[in-house]
């Protein structure tokens, strides 16, 4: 059996880890799922990390179609789209081109008929990407009730319902404004368990979540919300439901479609993959600690399968800042500090975490690498990772040992991918 060492593992896993990616690639994917050309108007709207790199897939596999429209996407994330047009906008917290980009796209629907057909095209980041503020607030108050859910520990799916009821374009609401056209959406998903309605908050498709949900919600967090937020809780007005709507919606890309594809790949180098799950959730630190576990456990009384084996899950997880100060880093590299810390060197354990979309938090880096000689080496470097863990602090730790994981922004997302190489 070939020794496995520092280098080869972590060749490994971002193999393993690009792997998972590139089967998200619209330019591959997004052709196979779609529906027969209208008679009318074709219009193409989106929103989401991905959103352009699935409108530039759309305009070249439709270049027969008479289409248009627009369609929102992070800074740094635009590619051309040709016929479609590519606005960029912030994440996490919008801004101001989130709110124009909610307007064109709104416009954009206005006046169909049935003969017409709507594609919308949704990724995850749509949420912070295309705001249009419920009537009696403004995006200032958008933004702030963003940032109290981002601090909160909230799940994603509790963001959104939130979000959802604060909206006149998610959880449902902008396939209303779409009728009488048909509205055909195309969704890669970013969320636990590849609940359409929790994809960038649901634009397109009915909301099975309630206003008495979001209060609730808003009282377990104690989230801090601006007076205007609050005026809009108490009065209360539904989201679109199961009926108000007709939906035909098509799953392009998903965690387990893209964990299968890391599986496949790490047979290739020899290691047989164990798939965990594709929706695990829970505080960046505690999965980690988890993680650990069960990988020492694995590593001391062995696998129940022959050589070296590779755990592979996705999902959200994620991290409470609470109100004290906080440094750099995102979900990810807190998870592998925890992990690292808590296996304590242990000799013949790698791992690799990142954001799918190439961005792990608001830092330029799509996650790190764990080696067994992590801790010692960023205690060498002058880093207390401890501390480091104490003070989401994760980012500057992995930075000052050279084992972030940069890609760039990858132009999909299929939320976290996580390797744990037992060798």
């Amino acid at each position: 059996m070939t020794e496995w060492n520092d280098r080869r593992a972590k060749d490994a896993l971002n193999r393993i880890f690009m792997a998972a990616v590139s089967s998200a690639d619209p330019a591959k994917v997004l052709k196979h799922h779609l529906p027969a050309p209208p008679k009318g108007r074709c219009v193409v709207v989106g929103a989401g990390k991905a959103s352009a790199a699935m409108a530039a897939a759309l305009d070249a596999a439709w270049g027969h179609v008479d289409i248009s429209g627009v369609v929102v996407t992070r800074y740094g994330h635009a590619v051309p789209a040709g016929r479609i047009e590519i606005i960029e906008a912030s994440h996490p917290v919008p801004d101001d081109m989130s709110a124009e980009a909610a307007k064109r796209i709104l416009a954009a629907v206005e006046g169909l008929t049935a003969d017409d057909m709507v594609i919308a095209l949704i990724s995850g980041g749509g949420s912070a990407l295309m705001v249009a503020p419920a009537e009696g607030m403004t995006l200032a108050d958008k933004m702030a009730v963003n940032r109290a859910l981002l601090a909160s520990g909230a799940t994603i799916s509790e963001m959104n319902a939130v979000r959802k009821h604060l909206s006149r374009i998610k959880g449902g609401r902008l396939a209303l404004a779409a009728k009488p056209a048909k509205v055909v959406s195309l969704l890669i998903s970013d969320v636990p368990g590849d609940d359409p309605s929790e994809i960038a908050s649901g634009p397109t498709v009915a909301d099975p979540s309630d206003i008495d949900s979001v209060r609730e919600i808003v009282s377990r967090y104690e989230l801090d919300l601006p007076e205007n937020v609050r005026k809009v809780l108490e009065k209360g007005e539904e989201t679109p439901k199961a009926g108000d709507i007709d939906e035909d919606i098509r799953m392009i890309a998903a965690p387990s479609l893209a964990l299968q594809a890391a599986a496949d790949e790490a047979v290739k180098l020899g290691l047989t993959p164990l798939i965990l799950g594709d929706s695990l959730e829970g505080e960046s630190k505690d999965v980690g600690a988890v993680m650990a576990g069960i990988a020492l456990s694995a590593s001391r009384k062995g696998l129940p399968v022959k050589g070296p084996a590779v755990l592979l899950s996705g999902g959200e997880t994620t991290v409470t800042i609470g109100k004290g100060a906080a440094g750099k880093g995102g979900r990810n590299t807190e998870f592998l500090l925890s992990l690292a810390l808590t296996l304590k060197g242990a000799a013949g354990i790698w791992a690799i975490a990142g954001d799918s979309d190439g961005i792990d938090g608001v830092e330029d880096a799509a996650g790190a690498l764990v080696t067994p000689d992590t801790i010692a080496r960023m205690r060498d470097a002058g880093v207390d990772p401890r501390q480091s863990l104490v003070g989401h602090d994760s980012y500057t730790a992995f930075r000052a040992v050279g084992d972030l994981v940069v890609t760039g922004p990858t132009l999909t997302n299929v939320n976290d991918i996580r390797a744990i190489l037992i060798g």
